[in-house]
């Protein structure tokens, strides 16, 4: 029996007026693609994308022990954050295997606003709670209340600038940083504008209410027609995110696997003062290799691996693939997955399972695609 899905965002009818087919993504029904997701790909690659997030969960941790409770809750250390500045971040457990994957932007000196995926957003949002008591924070799930669209592309800053209503707000448009944001108004509503994104090129995202979804989506899609934008749905957000080499939860990153297993060791600050949780059993294998590493696989063939198809070395299992198809960008296939930490090594040329027939890959670096600067 399947689960009925029940959660539509605000923006649901915009999609089925353009025609979309939708999936299930996390509970939520969500636009796969409006057309060609091979067009909706490319068009992110060189012209603009446009994407409805809105399943994504913003979670505000606020008041004058918000770091310190950030710091403990989760992995990075958000005390030696700028205002206006954003962090790539993971939430554990007390194993230290990862409960999700997270951007946190540092809105005010006391105010933080927490984006976790989608299927995620209740978990992380209890979480916080729990482990912010005894703190002088304050922890709100705004998921339902708010809408999160998302313009990817070399395009994207020319249009979102001009959603700005003068060139004060075109300028805040046009000189953000990479991985910054900042409160403005577009389109005529109050918006969070965020440089950051998930499918490896430039690109902004748009947090507003609800209400004033449908109305920026409208605005965006009008001016966005001098840009060559194109409405994309998540196959396109998806074959981006692995030509970018950018984990997914649920595929390279679970609750079977620690920081160090997936190479975001980084992520994790040892320096700061709080025990965070999973703190303890990080730093008891800090030093230990892994038993499987997470590494980028190039296939030398035209078929590509999938998700579960087995990598093996001298006719032997040494690992699986956990996000796989072939490059719309580069021409070939590639792949994420884990293997034995012996064959991890870049140039190490490996086999994929593809259902009873093997074909040659090999370990290379990551991200598979870099935009031109």
């Amino acid at each position: 029996m399947t689960e009925t899905i029940t959660k539509h965002t605000a923006l649901h009818g915009k999609h089925e007026a353009l025609g979309a087919s939708f999936t299930d993504f996390g509970g939520w029904d969500m636009p796969l693609k409006y057309g060609s997701e091979l067009a909706e790909h490319k068009a992110v690659r060189s012209t603009a994308g446009l994407f409805d997030l809105s399943h994504m969960g913003e979670v505000w941790v606020s008041g004058p022990q918000a770091a310190s409770a950030l710091n403990t809750a989760l992995a990075g250390n958000f005390a030696l954050m700028k205002v206006g500045k954003a962090k790539y971040s993971l939430i554990l457990n007390e194993a230290g295997k990862i409960i999700d994957d997270l951007i946190v932007y540092r809105m005010e000196d006391e105010k933080y606003l927490v984006v976790p995926n989608a299927g995620n957003a209740p978990v992380v949002a209890a979480e916080l709670a729990k482990r912010a008591e005894g703190f002088d924070a304050q922890v709100q799930d705004a998921s339902a209340d708010e809408s999160l669209i998302a313009v990817q592309g070399p395009n994207a800053e020319a249009i979102v600038a001009k959603l700005a209503a003068d060139e004060a707000g075109a300028a805040i448009v046009t000189e953000m940083k990479y991985y910054s944001a900042a409160y403005t108004k577009l389109g005529g509503v109050d918006a969070i504008l965020a440089r950051t994104g998930y499918t490896g090129e430039d690109g902004f995202e748009l947090i507003i209410k609800n209400a004033d979804a449908a109305g920026l989506w409208d605005t965006i899609v009008e001016i966005g027609k001098d840009h060559e934008l194109v409405p994309c749905g998540l196959a396109a957000r998806d074959s981006l995110r692995l030509e970018a080499g950018m984990p997914l939860y649920g595929n390279e990153l679970s609750l079977e696997r620690t920081p160090f297993d997936a190479g975001l060791g980084a992520v994790v600050s040892f320096k700061k003062e709080e025990d965070f949780v999973g703190r303890s059993a990080l730093e008891a294998v800090r030093e230990q290799t892994p038993a499987r590493k997470l590494v980028g696989l190039k296939g030398l063939g035209k078929r590509a691996g999938r998700g579960g198809y087995a990598i093996v070395k001298d006719g032997a299992v040494i690992g699986e693939i956990t996000s796989g198809q072939p490059s719309p960008t580069l021409g070939y296939p590639v792949g994420l997955g884990y293997v034995d930490a012996a064959f991890s090594e870049v140039g190490t040329e490996l086999e994929v399972d593809l259902r009873g027939k093997t074909l040659p890959f090999v370990v290379v670096e990551l991200p598979f695609y870099t935009r031109a600067k």
